[in-house]
């Protein structure tokens, strides 16, 4: 009987057993030791290297302190509770993301991603926070001035208590509309809300208001709007009217004003919108940020072949202060 060929199977096995424990034994000792290991210091990240907006190197360190993690160098990495801090960072509404972990050489790293504001609301009884496009309410920071959309006349002190309100969701959306378009974030300069909830804008060149009615359709309005601009108010200039209203479907209504209008600023008004259209074409040229504005088709109501009919005379009673601007769509 041939016995050389169990035996080979047993010292195969011992062979192969004794590999497994000293493989295993190694890998207990690699994690005794990584989890004896002290910290080898701090490394924070904000925004992925970009500006902070909101807090900075001092402020993360000073909140983690607060919540118990003092004296890096003298912990034991076993010991720092990675998955606290994260949620604790996160609890803070100007973060939006937080990321910790330790590196090979044991250096705890911290990577914070904050929220990006796109709004500033003022409420009726004067209060005054940022959202982000998502709603989130965020406290305005001391050190950081921000050029965002402002609304004014928020009914409630806290943005977003009805998740379905109507409101809110228009108030996202103009929000978002007004940030990446490079004009109107420069001509709309507040937002008022109403008490019907519609929407009153104050621009930055001109006295007129603008009466937007709700926040829906309202890329269409202000499509509508710009042509009124490109292709009446370069015309006429701005003081001529007193209000402007895109409330109502395919139209813009613009109220005259009574009264006379010096020289010097009608024509300083077409100067200041033939260059805010220029600016908005030069715009679109180098960006692509604003849309293609279609022109109006040859037989749309302009204020040039409406003179004596939807557009008020200067000398009529006060009562008859509005005109219609019609535009096939």
């Amino acid at each position: 009987m041939n016995i050389k060929s169990p035996l080979k199977k047993i010292f195969t096995v011992i062979l192969w057993c004794l590999l497994g424990g000293s493989g295993l034994a190694i890998l207990i000792a690699a994690i005794n030791a990584k989890n004896s290991s002290l910290c080898q210091g701090l490394e924070i990240e904000i925004n992925g290297g970009n500006r902070a907006q909101f807090l900075n190197k001092r402020d993360l360190v000073s909140m983690l302190e607060n919540e118990g993690l003092k004296d890096l160098s003298n912990k034991k990495t076993a010991s720092i509770d990675l998955l606290k801090m994260e949620n604790f960072l996160k609890k803070n509404n100007w973060i939006r993301d937080a990321q910790l972990y330790f590196d090979n050489n044991q250096k705890l790293k911290i990577r914070i991603q904050e929220r990006q504001p796109f709004a500033r609301i003022f409420t009726v009884s004067g209060s005054s926070y940022l959202i982000d496009s998502g709603g989130v309410q965020m406290a305005v920071p001391e050190r950081t001035v921000f050029r965002l959309p402002v609304f004014t006349g928020y009914p409630v002190e806290k943005f977003g208590l009805r998740r379905d309100s109507g409101l809110d969701r228009q108030i996202r959306n103009l929000a978002i509309f007004l940030n990446k378009d490079p004009f109107w974030s420069n001509q709309i300069q507040e937002v008022n809300i109403s008490a019907t909830k519609t929407f009153l804008m104050t621009p930055l060149i001109g006295n007129q208001q603008i009466f937007f009615g709700d926040g829906s359709d309202y890329e269409n309005k202000f499509h509508r709007l710009f042509i009124f601009y490109e292709q009446v108010i370069s015309q006429t200039g701005f003081e001529k009217y007193t209000g402007i209203n895109l409330a109502y479907t395919n139209q813009v209504i613009a109220i005259r004003k009574q009264g006379l209008i010096s020289r010097a600023d009608s024509i300083q008004a077409r100067k200041n919108v033939m260059e805010m259209i220029r600016i908005a074409q030069k715009m679109e040229s180098d960006t692509s940020k604003i849309r293609d504005i279609k022109p109006l088709e040859k037989n749309t109501i302009t204020e040039q072949n409406l003179r004596g009919y939807d557009l008020p005379d200067e000398n009529e009673n006060k009562n008859e202060t509005s005109n219609k601007l019609q535009k096939q769509q």
